[in-house]
């Protein structure tokens, strides 16, 4: 029985049905209960009671649980009080602009005010914001006087010191272990005893940093321009070549070209390597050529196709001449280099070359195109056959009176288009549309 100032007595329940079954109204009275209530307990309906556990449990186990429900509370109002502020500042989880100034300052708070009830990790994660991120945003907020540090000293005590910092730039930018690779300068670092940092750390600093190796190779002087004739059949360059089938086997490519106009003049595909062929193709050359004033020069290089007895006798009869490529000329035979690059890199390799007369049949396609179709840029829009037989005069003024007229239309389109919104403009697209 209980009874506070201003309130209706309580009894216990369990007295209320000890009374009623019994109907020994003495059982209450006894116990100083009045004996009109008493009475009014054996005619009224039991109320319902909801008994309580807490009351059979300890007084220290009740009071460790509400610590325990308090800390929850806590936790869940910080995590409220988080997507509150986030909300406030974006209107949406996925349309916050991390990048404002006023909306990192709103999210620092709510992160500061958060950090009472939950740990750092937990508070960045409801935030969508990285930890390094959120040291960049606490810097630029509050200041900091170590300029020095990519990051706060006391959230991430374990960085590098910025002394051992300036060592690691000091050996990275040194002439002295400009031989030493990266990675293992940080372990030959750490044999010196003067900075004990892995491998990943220098890769991430010299980064992070951009700094540079002492490492400037030095290259040899090389002409700019190399070898270039006057007139077509005034300079030739031969050469051979090897492409390999899709059952390891090797075919052999030979071709002549034309420094003057960049035209093949004959080429030849064979399965073994022949000098027959070198010489074929020389004898097609000579025999096809268009400038006959003077003899062509021979660019080759040193191999037993190029100088041979009966390419000695055609050079001998007056034919051609011979220059020995890389040895009397340097760079002299990058051009017909530079040919089989493009045949095997643009064509032949898109294809699966499984036989040689599949290789005769791709290279046969490939010079007539690049002969008669393909302009070349050094030209003006003309093509190699154009440029050798001299029928392409026109085609750069073709071409360029080509582009004007495009530009000119271009422009005309481009100032009839009219937003409505442009100030000053009514008059002149006006005039242009007319």
């Amino acid at each position: 029985m209980t009874q506070q100032a201003g309130r209706q007595q309580v009894y216990d329940h369990r007295l209320r049905d000890l009374v009623r079954r019994t109907g020994d109204l003495s059982i209450a009275t006894g116990r100083g209960v009045p004996r009109s209530t008493a009475a009014g307990w054996l005619h009224r309906e039991l109320r319902p009671v909801v008994s309580m556990d807490v009351l059979d449990r300890a007084e220290a186990e009740l009071r460790a649980e509400v610590v325990s429900l308090r800390r929850r509370v806590g936790t869940l109002s910080a995590v409220v009080r988080l997507l509150i502020a986030v909300l406030r500042v974006s209107g949406g989880l996925s349309r916050v602009d991390h990048g404002d100034r006023t909306t990192r300052t709103m999210l620092l708070r709510a992160a500061e005010r958060a950090r009472k009830a939950l740990p750092i990790s937990a508070v960045l994660k409801i935030l969508g914001i990285s930890h390094s991120g959120y040291q960049v945003w606490v810097r630029e907020e509050h200041g900091c006087e170590l300029d020095e540090r990519t990051m706060c000293a006391r959230s991430t005590p374990t960085q590098l010191t910025p002394d051992e910092v300036r060592v690691i730039q000091a050996m990275v930018t040194s002439e002295k272990y400009c031989h030493v690779p990266t990675g293992r300068l940080a372990i030959l670092a750490q044999r010196m005893g003067k900075v004990f940092a892995s491998s990943s750390t220098w890769y991430r600093l010299v980064r992070d940093h951009a700094w540079r190796r002492p490492r400037k190779r030095q290259h040899p002087a090389t002409p700019k321009v190399g070898i270039r004739a006057g007139a077509p059949d005034e300079v030739w360059h031969m050469d051979t070549s090897a492409v390999r089938l899709v059952d390891g086997t090797k075919v052999w490519l030979h071709a002549l070209i034309d420094n003057f106009s960049r035209r093949i003049l004959a080429w030849r595909v064979a399965e073994r390597f022949e000098i027959s062929n070198a010489v074929a193709i020389l004898d097609e050359a000579v025999c096809n050529a268009v400038g006959r004033e003077d003899r062509p020069t021979v660019m080759a290089d040193g191999g037993i196709e190029n100088f041979n007895s009966e390419v000695d006798a055609l050079v001998g009869e007056g034919l051609l001449s011979r220059v020995r490529a890389l040895v009397d000329v340097r760079f002299s035979n990058s051009m017909i280099e530079s040919w089989w690059s493009k045949l095997k890199h643009q064509w032949l390799f898109l294809h699966r070359l499984e036989t040689a007369a599949a290789v005769r049949h791709y290279v046969a396609f490939y010079v007539a195109e690049y002969n008669a179709t393909i302009p070349h840029a050094a030209f003006s829009g003309q093509t190699p056959d154009e440029i050798y037989f001299g029928r392409g005069e026109g085609i750069p003024a073709k071409l360029k009176a080509g582009r004007d007229a495009a530009r000119a239309k271009r422009l005309k389109v481009h100032r009839a288009v009219w937003c409505g919104r442009c100030p000053g403009l009514s008059g002149s697209v006006a005039g242009v549309a007319a």
